[in-house]
């Protein structure tokens, strides 16, 4: 494949760095709202079509240099057994985990996961010019927090938090199925087409970072690992680790995504010299004057 991403990817020399967004379709596309008026949420993700069509959005619009899978990381849990709605404020679930639910009231149903698959192949034949397509699933510790909002105004996580330190082990067994899960996902998100996967960890700052690295930065590995394993390369995203970043090295991912609250050149020096470094724009920048703009991507 000839690309600027997958040549960076692989450590081989390009003119500039790849661009690409978080969420680069959503809410900022005006051509994204204008199919969003006339479908839910859900529709357009379960439509392989519609969801070709939004993951592609981007290319046109913003001239980036890859796709970025549209699906979304709730679909691990719904997949487990839990009743998931997207409303218009929000995901919720209709049977959150609460401290009655033990590890074997899940059941992992692969087939809920099918529309992702047909979706990756959907994008693969229209997309222009082999561009790639970024796969991508949900952190095993951002997956479980979000599997107790059963109110989608509710956007703090201290239910979850709360049952995390009452219930650890309970936590990890029902942690380590959302590991398994998302293993076969992210396997066959790679059997399907994409050509680079994202583990999002965006709530890994929750708990303190040594939790994290001991409890679930092994299950965040096992992820990784199995897609690395199949010759993909691999991206990894732990919001606010900072500290922390001292633990990650080529045997987790090949590149980390860094976010803004962290300079790159701090997150040089902890990050293993042999994983790339990925992000720290701060996204409220784009609120500011090209030149501003110019300014700080020069600055890099």
């Amino acid at each position: 494949m000839n690309s600027i991403l997958i040549d960076t990817l692989n450590d081989r020399d390009t003119i500039r760095p790849p661009v690409w967004f978080m969420r680069q379709a959503g809410r900022i596309l005006p051509s994204y709202q204008k199919l969003k008026s006339n479908n839910s949420f859900r529709e357009l993700m379960n439509d392989p079509k519609l969801a070709s069509q939004v993951t592609l959005l981007p290319i046109n619009d913003l001239g980036v240099d890859a796709a970025i899978l549209f699906s979304d990381i709730l679909i691990i849990p719904e997949a487990l057994g839990m009743k998931l709605e997207f409303t218009k404020n929000g995901p919720k679930f209709h049977d959150p985990l609460n401290g009655k639910l033990k590890k074997n009231n899940f059941n992992f149903n692969t087939s809920k996961l099918d529309h992702v698959y047909k979706n990756i192949k959907e994008v693969v034949k229209n997309r222009p010019n082999n561009l790639p397509l970024i796969g991508f699933c949900g952190g095993p510790l951002t997956t479980f927090l979000f599997m107790f909002r059963g109110n989608e105004n509710e956007k703090n996580f201290k239910s979850a938090i709360k049952f995390f330190y009452t219930n650890t082990e309970e936590s990890l067994k029902i942690i380590e199925l959302i590991t398994e899960a998302s293993i076969e996902y992210a396997k066959k998100q790679v059997i399907s087409g994409i050509d680079c996967f994202q583990l999002f960890e965006t709530y890994c700052g929750i708990i303190p970072q040594e939790m994290y690295k001991n409890l679930i930065l092994p299950q965040s590995k096992k992820i990784l690992n199995a897609v690395k394993k199949l010759n993909t390369p691999t991206i990894f995203f732990p919001k606010n680790f900072s500290g922390g970043l001292k633990y990650i090295n080529k045997d987790i991912c090949d590149f980390v995504s860094i976010d803004w609250q962290i300079s790159l050149k701090d997150a040089r020096m902890l990050v293993d010299k042999n994983v790339g470094l990925q992000g720290n724009m701060d996204p409220r920048l784009l609120y500011s004057s090209y030149n501003q703009i110019d300014n700080y991507l020069n600055s890099l």
